[in-house]
């Protein structure tokens, strides 16, 4: 339920009070008041979130129309008394016209903006850099992404082609600044080599694409929630969409210093693929709660601007998507790891001559030119019947998994260390 403050010429108030009963106002008043050129009449209305942008839209006839729009959900309360139970419960969706004008709001100054984009980029390289995970929460909450990122799938439902520009070129101002803030302190402090945590943050999924598809629908959805019926905060919402933003921009920086260029293609597609999957699904996601080209107050709107960016967005996916799974294993090693994990365990298990204790396999980023190279580290227990030597077994077993992960065609070239653990003797 929202509240309004309407103002009108002195005599219209009626004329607004019968439309606001068309529109199932509730708790009306009418108030007369002194402007600041001309009496005026106030008119005090509630009306449910579905309803305001129909009570906007049949307003517009009447002359010198001003109102105030409370962005916040109140609990208007009318007879009988024991309804009152249904009345609060009666929770809707903003309306399209709040949806716009709050992620508008949202904007900010440039100067506030860059800040941030800039201090997120120092927090960022220093989770990075020493390896600290929380640290990388902490640049995720700073980092202004989310509201560019929102902003550009508004832009695409509405069909804004002014905003879409203004709110890609903040996004990738934001991107800039904290690339280049992590490439500079990489700089400064004679940075040589890519930290653990920057290897395993730049490796690529085959299921990354879900994340921003996630993202997009959750911050869409943060917007289009009432205050009250919304389960999640939109700093929680937000902080996922920097997530999916802010370590990739950092390894885009420091990796440049470095001159890893691996790297930087890594950090480059996944932010290629944060943007294109964000500004789909976000703006599916509007569209189906009712935004549009045009509608109350907005008439800016073009019906090609909505289809145009929407097949951009699923373009630029669906080709980041054939690069990847055409690039095999580069852009999809975390999930390859998996699936070595699963065969050197496999192996293992079918050899018999010994049982597994942990298993960890993993793509390095070493210098070796002409190679995937794929660290396979295992921990075996020799079988209580077995008489072959430890050597012989560590070797029996390692030439069974090099061989096996040949053979499945993971294009990779496997190093494997095998461990046999003896059990403690008894006495």
């Amino acid at each position: 339920m929202r509240q309004l403050f309407v103002q009108v010429p002195q005599g219209y108030g009626k004329t607004v009070l019968n439309i606001a009963k068309a529109c199932d106002g509730t708790n009306l008043a009418q108030i007369e008041a002194t402007g600041v050129d001309q009496p005026l009449d106030l008119v005090l209305i509630h009306v449910s979130n579905g309803k305001v942008e129909e009570l906007l839209d049949k307003l517009q006839d009447v002359p010198e129309l001003k109102f105030t729009l409370i962005p916040t959900g109140v609990m208007a309360l009318h007879p009988p008394a024991d309804a009152a139970a249904d009345q609060v419960t009666s929770v809707e969706e903003r309306s399209p016209i709040e949806i716009f004008l709050s992620g508008l709001q949202s904007t900010g100054s440039w100067k506030g903006f860059l800040s941030y984009a800039a201090l997120a980029g120092i927090i960022v390289w220093i989770g990075l850099y020493t390896s600290t995970t929380f640290l990388l929460v902490a640049a995720m909450l700073l980092a202004p992404f989310a509201s560019p990122a929102m902003n550009t799938a508004l832009a695409t439902a509405r069909g804004d082609r002014q905003l879409l520009v203004s709110s890609l070129i903040r996004y990738f101002a934001a991107l800039s600044v904290t690339i280049a803030t992590t490439a500079l302190l990489s700089w400064i402090l004679h940075q040589e080599n890519p930290t653990n945590l920057m290897i395993d943050s730049s490796q690529v999924s085959t299921v990354s694409v879900l994340i921003p598809l996630a993202a997009g629908a959750a911050g869409a959805l943060t917007l289009i929630q009432g205050d009250r019926s919304s389960l999640v905060s939109g700093a929680a919402t937000g902080m996922l969409v920097a997530a999916s933003l802010a370590p990739p921009a950092g390894i885009v920086g420091m990796a440049g210093a470095l001159g890893r260029w691996d790297l930087v293609i890594n950090g480059l597609f996944l932010l290629l693929l944060q943007l294109g999957g964000i500004n789909l699904s976000a703006a599916l996601m509007f569209r189906l709660f009712g935004l549009s080209t045009q509608g109350s107050r907005y008439q800016r709107g073009k019906r090609g601007v909505f289809p145009a960016s929407v097949g951009t967005s699923a373009l630029v996916l669906t080709g980041l998507l054939l690069w990847q799974f055409s690039n095999a294993p580069n852009l999809q090693r975390s999930s390859r790891a998996q699936r070595a994990n699963a065969e050197v365990q496999k192996v293992v298990k079918q050899n018999g001559l010994t049982k597994l204790v942990e298993s960890n396999v993993r793509f390095t980023r070493a210098n070796i030119e002409g190679q995937n190279t794929l660290l396979c580290v295992v921990y075996v227990q020799r079988q209580p019947d077995v008489t072959r030597s430890t050597e012989q077994i560590r070797l029996d077993l390692t030439q069974a998994i090099q061989s096996h992960l040949l053979q499945q065609g993971f294009n990779v070239t496997p190093l494997v260390a095998v461990t046999v653990l003896e059990t403690p003797a008894l006495n």
